[in-house]
């Protein structure tokens, strides 16, 4: 019963991780890179290696996607904030 729980497990995992490389929208890929990081502790778990099961969901499935998702969100606020500069360079270049 558990080698077939470990193998679906398995699967699983390999399934995550092509749903990670293929998702072309990056919310969506962080969500699934978040998953992918939560269904490895749970491998480490079913495997015998807690230890390594909680490394992996405080890295994997926690500070990895966040530290990714504030990346985007810094990304995408310099991008406002200079495209808002450059109106209003243009503008006052008009306006001369």
């Amino acid at each position: 019963m558990m080698i077939w729980f470990g193998a679906g497990l398995l699967v699983l995992i390999a399934a995550t991780g092509t749903a990670v490389v293929r998702t072309r929208d990056v919310t969506n890929q962080v969500l699934a890179l978040g998953f992918y990081g939560l269904l490895l502790a749970l491998m480490f778990f079913i495997f015998q290696a807690p230890d390594v099961a909680l490394s992996q969901i405080t890295v994997g499935a926690v500070a990895l996607p966040l530290m990714v998702m504030l990346a985007i969100a810094r990304m995408r606020f310099r991008d406002r904030a200079r495209s808002a500069a450059q109106a209003s360079r243009s503008t006052e270049g008009r306006n001369d």
